[in-house]
């Protein structure tokens, strides 16, 4: 199940097993026969780390979806509740405990809270006259989840929103927190570079926390060179871009959670799980579109060369070989079978006229054409009542190309979409102006030219099928976000000083001082490993694009990438606004 974790420069199976021994512990904790009551968010994060056969050794016989009223019936001796920290959720729990003492049951209720314990949840609990009814109040603290073999994510659905909305921290403090349980399984990390203001804050306590540890400092040779911190806000247009990626347009079109991901009709699919256990997967996942069919064709030559070989099996010995490796070549033969036809359902998407004349207008954005006059086709589009999000991802790109937009302009298309889709989105509108993806120009100079230029993020002639540079990944866009990683690199940051000081928040070097006798001595031509962490999220785009730095010459730097949360332009907008659920209207 998790052999994928380990073929990576780093075993992230080692944090994946340190997850589970402490969930294994806390179970212990509980003797008896159990039943968990899941906050449904939690269960597809834990899904990553521990299967129901892990529970299942550890006397859990029932699980349960969080929800008011009575719990179902189970004869069992303990109850466990596995929670966020929620006001919301702890009335839900009092209501089932207040339930279950009505009816005499002998149970002994527990509760673990993930990622933090809190003394306002307590608190809550206390009122609501049940704390006491609780043998074991716990935390587990589930930070960085493995998602594959050089990836992991927080999956903290709100961090964007709080650190740049609502200037709550939190997120940030369970960042530091995950990169210091990082630190103590893999070793102090030498160099920390950062950019933007929470990812100076995110150092900051690291720091602080390793100045308050200096005694059980862990006597680990560093498995990474350095560790770069970036804030999405540093560059806010990627994720508004359509990914063209094969693995990014299956999340914008269909959305992958937890790593997995429903196709239609599910008559046809079932739930897909999607990581690079899956051999043709981890082949194509991070093509351009337009190189995938190519590659299947390729694939599926070779899939029905290795059948053809049947016929000339003669002796025993052959034939037992050719038997030995059916299973791989069935198995290798489903997975071409569901790629084509996924590929066949996207296809159908990106040749059709809607998704061509909304890429042209991004493009156009992206190289800086009549980013400051009202688009006709964003008019069009209003007019159609297409999907708000639609609307949104291009009046905030409009404005991000342009470095923000004429108060005219802005208020010309916020007065459109109120009056077309409702005046409650005004809260949304406010939400976008505040995180500053939809804004008015403050100053007449727009540096969106400038940087576009020095850090060459649209190359022309982008090479989709055989890639020489990362802007393949948006057919000619190059994500600024992986620019900066790269020209970090190689030459250094030094080298764009004054492109680093055009974009917001301040840009740092910190250095982590090692235990003695533990420096890591590079061999010639081994590369460097290098921790980049996304503060408010990552699209499977950028992760291409570093997985295809990651894979460039000898001596370069392979990348290990972390987030907050995998994002696409459509769930990290829909995290901005106050109505969601109208969203769809």
């Amino acid at each position: 199940m998790s052999a994928h974790l380990s073929y990576g420069r780093v075993n992230l199976n080692i944090l994946r097993e340190a997850a589970r021994k402490e969930l294994r512990e806390f179970l212990d904790k509980c003797g008896g026969s159990k039943a968990i009551v899941w906050d449904e968010y939690l269960t597809g994060p834990f899904g990553l780390i521990a299967q129901y056969s892990l529970l299942k050794e550890h006397e859990v016989e029932k699980m349960f979806t969080l929800k008011g009223g009575r719990l179902p019936a189970a004869d069992v001796k303990n109850i466990i509740f596995f929670v966020r920290p929620r006001l919301e959720l702890m009335d839900i729990i009092a209501e089932n405990v207040i339930s279950e003492d009505k009816m005499h049951s002998p149970r002994d209720f527990h509760i673990l809270f993930v990622p933090r314990r809190s003394m306002l949840c307590e608190q809550r609990l206390k009122e609501q006259g049940v704390l006491g009814s609780f043998i074991n109040i716990d935390e587990y603290i589930l930070d960085l989840i493995p998602y594959d073999g050089d990836l992991l994510s927080m999956e903290s659905e709100g961090a964007f929103r709080e650190c740049y909305l609502e200037s709550d921290q939190t997120s940030l403090y369970h960042t530091a927190k995950g990169l210091m349980t990082l630190q103590a399984l893999y070793g102090t990390i030498p160099q920390i570079f950062g950019k933007g203001e929470c990812a100076r804050h995110v150092a900051n306590m690291m720091l602080r926390m390793k100045r308050e540890f200096a005694g059980s400092q862990t006597q680990i040779l560093p498995v990474f060179d350095s560790l770069l911190l970036l804030d999405r806000n540093v560059d806010l247009l990627t994720p508004l871009a359509t990914q063209l990626t094969y693995e990014g347009l299956i999340d914008e079109v269909y959305g992958i959670t937890n790593g997995f991901c429903r196709f239609l009709p599910p008559e046809k699919f079932s739930k897909m799980q999607l990581n690079s256990a899956e051999e043709l997967y981890a082949e194509i996942r991070d093509k351009n579109f337009n190189g995938v069919g190519a590659a299947l064709s390729k694939k599926a030559k070779i899939i029905s060369a290795a059948f053809e070989e049947r016929h000339s099996a003669k002796t025993v010995g052959e034939i037992k070989q050719f038997v030995s490796q059916l299973p791989h070549m069935q198995a290798a033969r489903s997975s071409l079978a569901n790629h084509t036809s996924i590929a066949e359902l996207i296809k159908d998407i990106t040749t059709s006229e809607a998704f061509f004349d909304n890429l042209t207008v991004e493009q156009e954005f992206m190289t800086g054409v009549d980013t400051d006059k009202v688009n006709t086709y964003i008019e069009d589009c209003i007019a159609q009542k297409d999907p708000l999000i639609k609307i949104l991802r291009l009046v905030c790109m409009q404005s991000v190309c342009n470095n923000g937009l004429k108060q005219k302009l802005l208020d010309y298309y916020k007065r459109e979409i109120l009056q077309t889709y409702g005046y409650e989105h005004m809260l949304t509108l406010n939400n976008l102006e505040k995180t500053g993806l939809l804004k008015p120009q403050t100053s007449t100079r727009n540096n969106y030219p400038t940087i576009r230029k020095t850090l060459k993020l649209w190359m022309e002639d982008a090479n989709e099928q055989n890639p020489n540079d990362i802007s393949y990944v948006y057919s000619g866009y190059a994500p600024l976000s992986i620019r900066l990683t790269q020209v970090l690199a190689r030459p250094g940051w030094r080298s764009i000083e004054e492109v680093l000081k055009m974009l917001p928040g301040p840009h740092f070097e910190e250095r982590q001082q090692l235990p003695a006798g533990l420096h890591k001595k590079r061999q010639q031509g081994e590369n460097r490993t290098t921790l980049v962490f996304f503060l408010g999220g990552v699209t499977y785009a950028e992760i291409a694009a570093l997985r295809f730095l990651s894979q460039m010459e000898d001596g370069g730097t392979e990348y290990i990438i972390a987030t907050t949360k995998l994002i696409n332009g459509t769930s990290w907008i829909k995290s901005l606004m106050d109505r969601p659920e109208a969203q769809a209207s």
